[in-house]
């Protein structure tokens, strides 16, 4: 079967094939799980750590930086234990299940402080219980970011098939961005409960999305491995990692680009609910400031697609990522006049932000056809590596999705960690429970410009490395027209 023209996963035609609705749409359902942990803990952990458990601004940026961190150094093994998967059983749904099942645990847990408990104790808990979360998504990230490059070989296939993930990824950030805070909010006399209740229903909803996206995972592809298996901490996926940018520039521009936007992002996330409670001086305004920013993103997606169909999605791309920087910078302006106008370019960047996840998400699996074309050029389809992992080239793609979310978690867990420099910088106070403080205005400055003029320079130093990707569709083989 030549792999140029087909996928050797489903059985499907690749290139003009069109993929089946159901397909799509159980691939898209994960986004529910994996946008709603991406979501609600950047939305709402530091501030739980600083105003309901007492938690230094600093150290509860190191906690989400050092979870995310964790993350970083775990995605290349589970990468290369994906790959080494798909080559053993013909499909990476194993280590996505595990990944599914233990999250929703893990989530739960990670809000489930009990009452009480020293200020150091809820830190190590809250630690430990983080980190097993970001484990198990990764488990399942990884392999379900590799899987678009298997399902279909079609250059605006991947556009469909990453649009309609992205339009259920904007429902998730809606559903769990606006819906978390307010299940919270049930319980103003106990925050803590508030926090409990948010963390098992949102656990629940996750949990099914998850669940349902390990179904489309294609199978059959034969056990092909007759070496040993590695060990799981093996140098070998790090070297790996290590190579695939290097040898790869799309994808190191790619990644550049993704992740200076990411951790644009993440500094906006994390600091939304500061805004809404410093600036705006209202608790509840993180739902309206959800609101805006998901409702146009929802609405755009589709228009994305369609811009990326007629211009190519770099271009796309590119267009996607200047308007969210002109709303970033007419954002600086909060800063001396705080008020609910910042609704209006909160609702531009949610409608740039629509096209700056999908357009890079499909962009990647063109990324990884042209890598394991060029070695099909060097070696013949199913030769192996001259490396003791005994994986075969065409599986790179679990190296490449974990590479991909090590840079992605990093973004954005750095967003965090911007965040509370900027916070502690700027003298912010912490509290516990339900006491009362007053913020310095250096504090509500420092948080306003968080949410403006940080993205809008991280912004355009990812336009520079976006400048710098030169690939197009006419580089692809087997592309559909």
């Amino acid at each position: 079967m030549d792999s140029r023209s087909s996928s050797p996963y489903g059985g499907d035609p690749a290139g003009s094939a069109r993929l089946p609705r159901r397909t799509v749409a159980r691939y898209a359902t994960g986004s529910l799980g994996t946008g709603g942990f991406a979501t609600l803990p950047g939305l709402v952990l530091v501030y739980y750590l600083t105003d309901s458990l007492g938690v230094a601004a600093l150290l509860a940026g190191f906690i989400v930086t050092l979870a995310k961190l964790w993350d970083v150094v775990i995605d290349p093994v589970i990468g290369g234990l994906s790959d080494r998967a798909l080559a053993r059983t013909g499909t990476r749904r194993g280590p996505m299940l595990i990944g599914a099942i233990g999250l929703p645990i893990a989530f739960i847990l990670t809000f489930s402080v009990p009452a009480g408990l020293p200020v150091a104790a809820s830190t190590v808990w809250v630690l430990l219980a983080f980190v097993a979360a970001a484990t198990f998504f990764s488990l399942f990230q990884v392999p379900y970011i590799a899987l678009p490059a298997e399902l279909t070989d079609g250059y605006h296939e991947r556009t469909r098939l990453l649009t309609w993930r992205v339009v259920v990824l904007t429902l998730a950030i809606l559903l769990f961005g606006a819906g978390g805070p307010e299940l919270r909010g049930l319980f103003p006399d106990d925050p803590q409960l508030g926090y409990l209740v948010m963390a098992v229903i949102a656990a629940v909803v996750l949990g099914i999305g998850l669940i349902v996206a390990t179904t489309v995972a294609p199978r059959g592809l034969p056990s092909i491995s007759p070496h040993p298996r590695p060990e799981v901490f093996s140098l070998d996926h790090y070297r790996d990692g290590l190579a695939v940018p290097r040898e790869s520039q799309p994808f190191r521009e790619l990644l550049g680009t993704f992740m200076l936007q990411g951790l644009a992002t993440g500094v906006m996330r994390a600091g939304a609910q500061f805004v809404a409670t410093w600036v705006l001086r209202d608790e509840g305004a993180v739902t309206v400031l959800f609101l805006s920013l998901i409702a146009p993103a929802l609405i755009c997606a589709p228009l994305w697609r369609k811009i990326a169909d007629r211009v190519g999605k770099e271009r796309a791309f590119r267009l996607a990522s200047l308007l969210f920087l002109v709303a970033t910078v007419i954002l600086v302006g909060m800063t001396w006049a705080p008020g609910w106008w910042i609704v209006a370019p909160v609702a531009v960047a949610g409608a740039a932000y629509a096209g700056m996840q999908s357009l890079p998400l499909a962009m990647l699996p063109d990324v990884i056809t042209v890598d394991r074309d060029r070695f099909d050029e060097i070696r013949p389809p199913g030769a192996w590596n001259a490396r003791p992992t005994g994986i075969p080239i065409e599986t790179r793609a679990g190296i490449f999705g974990g590479v991909w979310t090590a840079g992605e978690t990093a973004g954005m867990a750095l967003g965090a960690t911007v965040l509370t420099i900027v916070l502690a910088v700027s003298g912010y106070v912490e509290s516990a429970g339900n006491a009362t403080v007053t913020q310095p205005s250096a504090a509500i400055a420092g948080i306003s410009l968080s949410f403006s003029l940080v993205p809008a320079v991280l912004m355009f130093l990812s336009l520079v490395t976006l400048n710098r990707y030169r690939l197009r569709e006419q580089d692809l083989p087997g592309a559909d027209a």
